[in-house]
This record gives C-alpha cells, structure tokens and sequence, in this order.
C-alpha cells in the first residue's frame, strides 16, 4: 500500500464530531429555515391576517393563486423579461468577449476597465441613471425599458464567465478546422462554441438568475409593466398572503427538478448517446 491509498483510507475512516455535526445543523437551518417557513405557509389553512398562525392544512391557496389573474400576469412578465434579456445579453456577451479576446485596439483596457461598474455600482445608482437616461429620451417606460436595463446588468457578467473559458483556449484549433477546409461559421459551431459552450450557459444561467431576481433597478425603469418581484414587494404592505408563497413554492420545486436533472447526468448521457448515433 502506497502513501496515497493510506491518506486516502485514513480520509475514508474521518467521522463528523459531535461539535461539527452541531455547527452542520445550524448552518443548514440558518439556509434552509425561511424555505420550509414558506413551503409550510402555502399550506395553511388561515383566512384572516396574521398569515403566520397556523389553521390546519389546506390546499385552498393552491386554488386562491389560479384565480390571482395579477400575480400570475406579473409571474409571466418576470419570466418573459428574463428568457428575452438572457437571450439577448448571452449573445451580445459572447461576441464581445470573443472579440476583446482576439483583437487588439485603442480603448481595450478601458472598455474592460468599464464592464466592471454595472457590477461594482450600487442597484440604486444604477436604476436612477438608466431612469434619468430613459426619460431624457423620451423612451416610454414599460418592458422594452426593463430588457434593456437588464441586458445592461447581465452583459458583464457573461463576459467574465465567457472570458475565463477563453483563457485556456488554443486558437490553432480554429485555424486547424480552416486549414482542412472549414469557413469560419462551421469552424465556430464545430470548433469554437463547444469548447466555450461551458462558459456560455454558466453566463446565461447567471443572467437568468439576475434577471428573475431583480427589484430595485425593475422599480424604476418598470413603468405600468409588473414583475413578480414587484407584486412581492407590494404585497409585503398588507402582509404576504399565502398565495405568494404557493407560487413561491411551485418555483421551488421546478428549481429543485432542474437541479436534480443538472446534476444527475441525464442530459449527459443525452449527449454521449447522440453522439454515437
């Protein structure tokens, strides 16, 4: 038995003492406490305010958040608003990470130097100038001014993830592919896009989140148009009524499925099976 295979089996033989299995706990509930308040709240049977206090189960807010035609309105606005400016900033992100990476140019240390404050910059300053600038336009306020403001937000980000896959990318693949006879559409979709596609979906992903999210910049660049985030934070004057937390928690649960098919492989072995066919 070698050095390593004795680490390894010592690793192996590790068990959680009694004070790290404590602190475990309590960093899981401090996580995971305020979602099982809310799961459980969409349950209860209340009818009168406070929400809080417990009446019994009941599916009747399952039934209360079909006929809630404005939060599921602003649901659809929220997920409309973040599949657009995903798209949208996944795209323009991809190309200029691509292009600050290939070329050089006067400006490219400050156009990179730049990317950085819709990251940096407090939500607030951010929302009060994209306002100030919407208004100075002329610009109507409504979702038009919301996927723009969003894909201003999220276009960085993509960059950075794009970027870092970049870092360890070897051109002479591409002029490889070329070399054999491949234009440089077919060179990028063949070539180029798999090796970056980890960066890409990490930086849509990262979009979407952001997006499905947001609430100070949608406040004031929103107009008549409501997201879910807003009704959440409209309906927090009156206290949250259960059928918030019901749509919360059918949100949950696609989360959960989504994560679960991510991490299990199903969509790899999807992959590897196309690809043997």
């Amino acid at each position: 038995m070698n050095t390593e295979t004795k680490v390894m089996a010592k690793e192996k033989k590790r068990e959680i003492t009694p004070g790290q299995g404590i602190f475990l706990f309590l960093v899981y509930a401090f996580l995971f406490l305020p979602i099982v308040v809310i799961v459980v709240n969409s349950f209860n049977g209340t009818m009168t305010k406070p929400y809080l206090s417990w009446k019994g189960f009941s599916l009747y807010w399952y039934g209360e958040l079909l006929r809630n035609a404005a939060l599921l309105n602003s649901f659809g606005n929220t997920i409309f608003l973040a599949v657009v400016s995903t798209l949208l900033s996944t795209a323009v992100g991809t190309l200029g990470a691509i292009g600050m990476y290939r070329y050089k140019f006067r400006g490219k240390k400050l156009i990179d130097a730049l990317l950085y404050i819709p990251v940096v910059i407090p939500e607030i300053v951010l929302g009060i100038s994209l306002l100030t600038m919407f208004a100075g336009t002329g610009i109507p306020r409504g979702m038009g001014t919301l996927i723009l403001a969003h894909v201003t937000f999220d276009v960085p980000f993509v960059i950075f993830n794009v970027r870092s896959r970049l870092a360890g990318y070897d051109i002479s693949l591409e002029e490889a592919s070329m070399d054999l006879g491949a234009n440089r559409i077919r060179t990028f979709f063949e070539v180029t896009f798999p090796v970056l596609a980890p960066g890409i979906a990490g930086g849509a992903l990262l979009a979407f989140t952001l997006s499905i999210d947001d609430v100070i910049i949608s406040y004031f660049v929103n107009g008549t148009t409501k997201t879910y985030p807003l009704k959440v934070m409209e309906s927090i004057k009156s206290g949250v009524a259960p059928d918030v937390n019901a749509l919360s928690t059918l949100i949950l649960v696609g989360t959960v499925v989504l994560v679960i098919l991510t991490q299990s492989g199903i969509f790899s072995r999807k992959n590897r099976k196309i690809r043997k066919r």
